[in-house]
């Protein structure tokens, strides 16, 4: 099974959601290790669902901003790269030969602040992660800004993004892929994947 592009699936909750996207050839799989985060993951529940995965990277996603929290996370989780919100902490984190991904809300910058934030704080990171928390338009403003950041950094494209438009954006943005968030299951083992599905089947290829 092959994507047309680098796929990330954030906030994965649950076994179902681990092993569909497994096995339709994602690439990274992010669980969020924050007790206060709805999304959370216990480290006896991370085990359970990473040892029934193969072939795709795990990422550990937190929020928080301080140093010694995240290295002990590390310690905990073991992952193959570590998300982080912060770009003041890559210089530190870097020192932990893990690859980092820095997770970037675009709902709460300017296109002016997001593109002095990437040009100046986003050194050490090996993805820029573009989500926003609220619904966002990606009209012609946005998408001329992503594509700079994009022909600077390796962008992973995790807002506006649509069975129906995955193909056109993928087109006009050099991202280097995208992020898609997993959901949480009716009952263990029973799981309507919905748009996830959707965007998945249709960046499918032969």
């Amino acid at each position: 099974m092959a994507l047309a592009t680098l796929v990330k699936i954030s906030n994965v909750t649950n076994l179902s959601d681990a092993r569909y996207c497994a096995g339709m050839g994602v690439d990274m799989l992010g669980f969020s290790m924050d007790t206060e985060s709805p999304d959370y993951v216990d480290p006896k529940k991370f085990e359970e669902i990473k040892s029934w995965v193969a072939g795709v990277q795990i990422v550990g996603e937190t929020a928080s901003t301080d140093p010694e929290t995240i290295e002990s996370l590390l310690e905990t989780y073991q992952p193959d790269l570590l998300q982080v919100d912060e770009a003041a902490l890559l210089p530190y984190l870097g020192t932990f030969g893990k690859p980092l991904i820095l997770r970037v809300d675009l709902s709460l910058l300017t296109l002016d602040q997001l593109d002095s934030l990437l040009q100046t704080g986003a050194a050490g990171a090996e993805y820029v992660l573009l989500e926003s928390k609220a619904p966002l338009h990606l009209d012609a403003e946005l998408k001329g800004a992503l594509q700079r950041i994009a022909n600077r950094h390796s962008v992973l494209l995790g807002t506006g993004i649509s069975a129906q438009n995955v193909h056109e954006l993928l087109a006009e943005l050099p991202v280097r892929g995208i992020a898609l968030s997993g959901g949480d299951e009716e009952r263990p083992g029973n799981k309507e994947f919905g748009e996830l599905m959707d965007i998945l089947e249709a960046i499918e290829e032969e």
